[in-house]
């Protein structure tokens, strides 16, 4: 029996227009009603985060979310942070040189000032548009070492982006958890963050075992968290590299992908 499924959100759990279709409304609220938790698992910052949460009702102190691809753990309700994994300015200011090296933009999130970047590039732009933020344009090689930061991200055109991964020293792989959730953001965060090790941390805090939990996922930053989970889900929409990886291959996200996958796992309709 399955206790908990943790859904990413952007090309998962949401349509393409941002919405989330009323029969998976439904099938998550059926969910929660005979005791599974569902929690949302995604790269975004917690703000950008919180109307799905209410439009949900994932919002009392039985309910729990991973921000900033498992950076942040906390408890909705209370507020409580059971895990934070944080780098630091001096990354930020490494990170910022080689981007100038590999010729990309940079922007990052500051625990103090939000996301913050050196100027405003046009996938900054879709960041703070599409969470809702407000922006601090710093310069980065003024950052000091005790900045806490949840993520830092190289943003810019596809071609770029898969220029500078091609480029990156091996040695910033061994240093950081390096992730493509979308073909214009490539994501660096601390070395024991990824959804995977989240969400293990919070089925440990809940005492659910591994093999009670369904993790749902369309992108390369959910790779982690399909190869925890007792069943890994790639959606219809999913990169091949990750249905490879999947357990089950359910509907694409336009398709109520999340809702199939709960109505046939948990709910055995």
């Amino acid at each position: 029996m399955y206790k908990l499924i943790a859904l990413d959100m952007d090309g998962t759990l949401l349509r393409e227009d941002g919405s989330i279709s009323v029969r998976t409304q439904q099938a998550i609220a059926d969910a929660r009603s005979s005791g599974v938790h569902v929690v949302l698992a995604s790269g975004r910052p917690l703000v950008g985060m919180e109307r799905f949460l209410q439009l949900l009702a994932l919002t009392s102190h039985e309910d729990y979310v991973l921000s900033y691809n498992g950076a942040l753990i906390q408890n909705v309700g209370s507020g409580k942070v059971l895990s934070r994994n944080m780098l630091s300015g001096q990354d930020a200011r490494a990170l910022y040189q080689l981007s100038q090296q590999l010729g990309v933009n940079i922007h990052a999130f500051s625990q103090q000032r939000g996301l913050i970047a050196p100027r405003n590039s046009r996938y900054t732009e879709v960041e703070r548009s599409h969470n809702d933020l407000t922006l601090t344009l710093v310069d980065f090689s003024t950052l000091p070492d005790d900045e806490q930061i949840l993520k830092i991200m190289m943003v810019d055109e596809p071609e770029l982006l898969a220029n500078a991964m091609h480029h990156l020293p091996e040695e910033i792989n061994r240093r950081y958890t390096v992730l493509l959730s979308t073909p214009y953001f490539l994501e660096f965060l601390h070395p024991d963050c990824n959804k995977g090790n989240g969400i293990a941390q919070l089925a440990g805090y809940l005492n659910i075992d591994a093999e009670a939990v369904i993790c749902v996922g369309d992108a390369g930053n959910d790779a982690h968290m399909l190869d925890y989970a007792g069943l890994g889900v790639a959606m219809g929409n999913a990169t091949a590299s990750l249905k490879q990886k999947a357990d089950y291959v359910t509907f694409s996200n336009e398709e109520d992908g999340v809702a199939h996958v709960i109505e046939k796992f948990i709910l055995q309709r």
